[in-house]
């Protein structure tokens, strides 16, 4: 049997018929593109269909419970068909053994084959402390200034996480502080700064509501070339189901905002 262009694409015998290579490679592409056709009619679906089931969800402990957990409950809220589960922890999920739909994680990736990824913000950085201390230690007015200050270090796995500052002209410079204040939780370093103990390095999203407050002062300037991404991960599948297709959409929209330093104050809505 020839196709149109003259190619064999079916080898064939008395008692059996094959696929020659030909044909095979078209049988693969006709198989990809139908699957492409299956998921533009799955998109144009999807302003029919109601988000509805279960979706299990793992993030980070903090940065989930402070950023991705209040849009996600949100989101049930505008969808009561959908049953939301969510899950907190610091450890990195296998999405697949523990049946997972999706996960949101920061930092670089793994590389893995049957996982797909979706960059949904960055977390940027402040260096700050609370004004009782600059007042009773002064204000640094550049990198070397910070030798003469408390710091309060975070441990990662064991070791200090160096701050990526830049001088008056604009350089980079890595500093990695000597402090008798070591920790691995964030939430505890910023609990120390916020007592006045000494100069802390934390995520924007983690204390923008107390510098607009005015507990906490930023200072100097961040390395503008720091970031640390934040992902949604999901199993790799012709056809995403569009409750996960929705999360993932509203988290992309969403998180950036709420991760700003400059994110507005909420307002009340009028009744």
């Amino acid at each position: 049997m020839r196709s149109d262009w003259g190619v064999r694409l079916f080898q064939r015998t008395t008692r059996s018929q094959s696929l020659t290579d030909n044909g095979a490679l078209f049988y693969e592409h006709c198989l990809r593109a139908l699957e492409e056709i299956r998921g533009a009619e799955s998109l144009l679906e999807t302003g029919k269909q109601q988000v509805s089931g279960r979706l299990r969800v793992a993030m980070p402990v903090l940065f989930g419970r402070q950023c991705v957990a209040p849009l996600l409950i949100a989101l049930a809220q505008e969808h009561p068909g959908l049953e939301l589960e969510m899950s907190f922890s610091d450890r990195v999920v296998d999405l697949v053994e523990e049946g997972f739909d999706m996960a949101v994680r920061n930092g670089t990736l793994q590389d893995s084959s049957v996982l797909v990824a979706r960059r949904l913000g960055e977390h940027r950085m402040v260096l700050c402390a609370a004004p009782d201390y600059l007042l009773k230690k002064g204000t640094p007015q550049s990198v070397d200034d910070l030798l003469h200050h408390a710091a309060i270090n975070y441990l990662q796995a064991g070791r200090v996480l160096s701050w990526q500052l830049m001088d008056s002209e604009g350089a980079s410079h890595t500093f990695t502080p000597r402090s008798s204040l070591n920790m691995d939780d964030l939430q505890a370093i910023c609990d120390a700064a916020l007592a006045g103990h000494g100069i802390a390095w934390l995520p924007c999203w983690m204390v923008s509501k107390e510098i607009h407050q005015g507990k906490l002062v930023p200072l100097l300037k961040q390395a503008p070339d720091v970031r640390f991404d934040v992902h949604a991960v999901w199993q790799q599948t012709p056809h995403l189901p569009l409750r996960v297709r929705i999360a993932v959409d509203t988290l992309a929209s969403r998180l950036p905002s709420i991760m700003s330093l400059d994110r507005p104050a909420p307002t009340k809505k009028p009744r």
